[in-house]
């Protein structure tokens, strides 16, 4: 039976992953920093079979036990700082985390797989980001990186690493760059989230209004479960390299916030919307779009899940959610 190890465990896409990669047969080990981890209890609950392990990105030393106890064939490094505004303000833990933690990953690996015909499969969590202020539409694996926040600072410099891993050390090492992909597990702070919820919870009469930064900025979003099949295929073929994931479409905010409040029968939505300039980021990523070629064709991936089904998905289910905190019952 293989293994895996998943940093990044509580986060939506390894949640995700760790529920695809059970249903292939794998004994999962996700990786859980400090003591008493609050969202640990949640992954236990949700998905006993995995087994935790803890560990530190910002530790090499944890990162090395964690490999030697779980002894997997494959790891996923999805743990980061993964907030884009937040990186702003912690530019420097997101460089740590997010940048440097790759590198101590790869280290780790080479320490426990050994030097020579490491049996270890690495997949780095690259990011769309890269592309910041993009040099080309739409965006492949070719098109130059020009980040526009710490974090996409920091990505980049995860996904040059794992490149220089692979070619100095012959280790079987892939990066996804993923575009936005979301689902109804994703963090509330996130935009996508923060709409759906919002939008459920005025429609229950729990909040009267969504305060937002630009409207205008457009994104090519996925659905979760989708893109971590990809992930996993890439660490099934031949041979290691990098691939570009995302549905080729691309929808402003604005048209995120429009079909939320359709979904839920509010046809005025900017009665409910206000702008505000506090949410604005220092250097905005205006457009981002990927052309997923070479994963359609290498990898036989395609995505299953439109943007309006993806949208539909996370409204419904943050009404049942909000309306099952307030005890409401839905009609």
């Amino acid at each position: 039976m293989p293994s895996a190890f998943i940093t990044g465990i509580t986060g939506q896409d390894g949640r995700h992953l760790a529920e695809f990669l059970h249903g292939q047969g794998y004994d999962v080990f996700g990786m859980v920093k400090g003591q008493n981890n609050p969202k640990a209890a949640q992954v236990v609950d949700e998905m006993p079979f995995v087994e935790l392990v803890p560990g530190d990105l910002a530790d090499l030393p944890s990162l090395v036990a964690a490999l030697e106890q779980a002894q997997p064939d494959e790891v996923y490094n999805l743990g980061a700082i993964s907030f884009v505004a937040l990186s702003f303000s912690q530019a420097e833990l997101t460089a740590n985390t997010t940048g440097l933690g790759v590198l101590r990953m790869l280290e780790a690996i080479r320490m426990v797989g050994g030097t020579q015909n490491n049996r270890i499969r690495f997949y780095q969590a690259s990011s769309s980001e890269m592309f910041g202020k993009v040099r080309e539409t739409p965006q492949t694996e070719m098109t130059p990186f020009h980040p526009r926040s710490p974090y996409g600072a920091a990505k980049v410099f995860g996904h040059d690493i794992t490149v220089n891993y692979r070619e100095s050390y012959g280790l079987f090492a892939c990066s996804g760059i993923l575009f936005n992909h979301e689902g109804p597990r994703r963090g509330i702070e996130f935009v996508t989230r923060k709409v759906t919820n919002a939008a459920a919870r005025i429609k229950l009469g729990l909040q009267n209004e969504l305060v937002m930064g630009t409207l205008d900025t457009k994104r090519d979003w996925g659905y979760a479960g989708d893109y971590v099949r990809a992930m996993w295929l890439m660490l099934q073929q031949d041979e290691p390299d990098d691939y570009v994931i995302a549905t080729g479409e691309t929808h402003s905010v604005e048209e995120l916030v429009e079909l939320s409040f359709a979904q839920v029968g509010i046809d005025n939505w900017r009665d409910h919307v206000r702008q505000d300039p506090k949410f604005y980021r220092p250097a905005e990523v205006d457009l981002l779009i990927g052309d997923a070629t070479k994963a359609r064709e290498k990898l036989g991936w395609i995505p299953e899940v439109d943007f309006e089904t993806l949208v539909k998905m996370m409204v419904d289910n943050d009404l049942q959610l909000e309306a099952a905190k307030a005890g409401i019952t839905l009609s």
